[in-house]
């Protein structure tokens, strides 16, 4: 997690550091409307992000404080993503963009 002094003084320019990218965004989505999700959730429901940039941004979004990652010691190994507390803070940020995402498309 960064620390204060590493993020950017601009409380938007802090926001799209953490949030600002379409995948971050599309998993959060994800974790937002249905709570946990497993890898293959994420695959079926975001088809054209690749497993490698998957990873690599729930690792980052882990990283920073908005997702949490359970393990479950099973065979196979089961592996579970939400939202910690923080994250969740987010939802109201996701609604906001999709109200505005169906008003922008249906005044075309």
């Amino acid at each position: 997690m960064l620390t204060r002094e590493e993020l950017p003084e601009c409380p938007v320019a802090t926001c799209v550091q953490l949030i600002g990218n379409k995948w971050k965004l599309l998993i959060i989505r994800n974790l937002v409307y249905n709570e946990k999700q497993r890898f293959g959730d994420f695959i079926k429901t975001i088809p054209a992000i690749s497993k490698k940039v998957l990873t690599d941004n729930l690792r980052a979004l882990e990283e920073d404080g908005l997702v949490d990652r359970q393990v479950f010691a099973e065979v196979p190994p089961r592996v579970e993503y939400s939202l910690t507390d923080l994250g969740k803070t987010l939802k109201p940020v996701l609604d906001a963009m999709m109200e505005w995402g169906t008003d922008y498309k249906n005044n075309l």
